[in-house]
């Protein structure tokens, strides 16, 4: 390779690389607010509940196999929130920020942790 073309592949990776941390930048930006293994959670779990509701809506029964996953998913969507309301998930963290606004409709402070580790 001689130098005209290093220099042209140099200026790719230079500009992939920016590229790149582009979109890194985006991603921890949407991640503050809900975690991406929170969001692919959801969607999953609004999936399978389409799924029960089809069956229904068709006349059909649900099977005994889809009920068992809406009990599964039940449970790990309230094991999600309560780790994410913890002291350093995200939820308790974008919590924390919104409980400053004067103009709230909702009481966001409820659910923060006092100093001692004591729910409010």
């Amino acid at each position: 390779m001689d130098e005209e073309q290093l220099k042209v592949v140099q200026q790719d990776i230079h500009m992939v690389k920016n590229m790149l941390a582009e979109v890194v930048t985006y991603m921890k930006a949407a991640e503050a607010e809900v975690p991406e293994s929170m969001r692919r959670f959801m969607n999953y779990f609004h999936d399978v509940r389409d799924i029960r509701y089809m069956h229904e809506e068709s006349g059909h029964p649900v099977p005994p196999w889809i009920d068992r996953e809406i009990e599964r998913l039940f449970d790990r969507y309230r094991q999600l929130l309560e780790k994410q309301n913890e002291e350093n998930g995200a939820f308790a963290k974008v919590r924390r920020e919104m409980a400053s606004d004067p103009l709230n409709r909702y009481d966001h402070t409820r659910l923060l942790t006092k100093p001692n580790g004591e729910v409010k």
